[in-house]
């Protein structure tokens, strides 16, 4: 589904990504791991496109596709969605006009029909109720007036209305006390059980700092940053390794 090889990118001319490679498999959980200043998101946003990250080396193929040659609308349409550590608020644009209206573009993009005003409340009311999210919450201004918690569960909401092949989500823990963050993994993983059009897995990159979240979201490999490049991978046993020794001991 994404293969990453010997990624390298600058921000503002300052190399942070070294040498990154990964793969990520079709119903796949991967955890990035790491330090302060290592890269995690800005992996997140390379592979999303955001401008000021620029690919000074290396490749990225997503779903047989040359990621970095598409712009950031084509590769959500081509079925990536990149979640935020901080979600943005949009003042004056409906959530439930703005949530439409994305998905209706990515239907085009894909030559598939426009769902209707119907069609398309009856999925937001399903995927704010796995989230336990009020559908009153959507009608507001994007994630005006939310807390940090209803931030995080409004974008899960999108991320499941888009219903992407593969979910790069950056610190999606950030912000969210206890309660929210069962919430949160079991929204992840309800989405998560869907099946792409082809009939494989949906597939997440978790980036965080925690290992709290994969008490929920159970990843199948965890992956340390650091420098710029992985420098350990294994299973979920790493993140509890991470989380009583800390990272020094396998940046050292």
């Amino acid at each position: 589904m994404l293969t990453i090889d010997n990624l390298h990118a600058t921000v503002a001319d300052k190399p942070i990504l070294k040498g990154l490679s990964l793969t990520i498999n079709p119903g796949e959980v991967h955890a990035i791991m790491g330090p302060n200043g290592a890269g995690k998101s800005t992996l997140g946003y390379t592979l999303g496109g955001r401008p000021g990250y620029e690919v000074t080396g290396g490749s990225v193929s997503f779903m047989g596709q040359d990621l970095l040659a598409l712009e950031p609308h084509e590769r959500a349409a081509a079925g990536l969605f990149l979640g935020f550590q901080y979600p943005v608020e949009i003042p004056g644009v409906s959530f439930v006009q703005f949530l439409r209206e994305a998905l209706n573009a990515q239907r085009k993009a894909r030559g598939e029909a426009p769902l209707s005003g119907g069609e398309f409340l009856k999925l937001a009311r399903e995927q704010a109720a796995l989230l336990k999210m009020d559908m009153d919450m959507l009608k507001r201004p994007v994630n005006v007036g939310f807390s940090g918690g209803e931030k995080k569960r409004a974008e899960m909401v999108q991320m499941g209305i888009l219903n992407p092949s593969l979910a790069v989500l950056d610190e999606t823990d950030s912000g969210l006390d206890i309660d929210a963050l069962r919430v949160v993994g079991e929204g992840i993983n309800a989405i998560m059980r869907a099946k792409n059009q082809d009939g494989t897995g949906k597939s997440v990159l978790l980036i965080t700092h925690y290992q709290r979240l994969l008490d929920y979201v159970k990843p199948d490999f965890v992956h340390v940053l650091a420098g710029g490049r992985i420098v350990k991978s294994g299973g979920p046993e790493l993140a509890l390794a991470l989380e009583e020794q800390g990272y020094e001991a396998v940046t050292a």
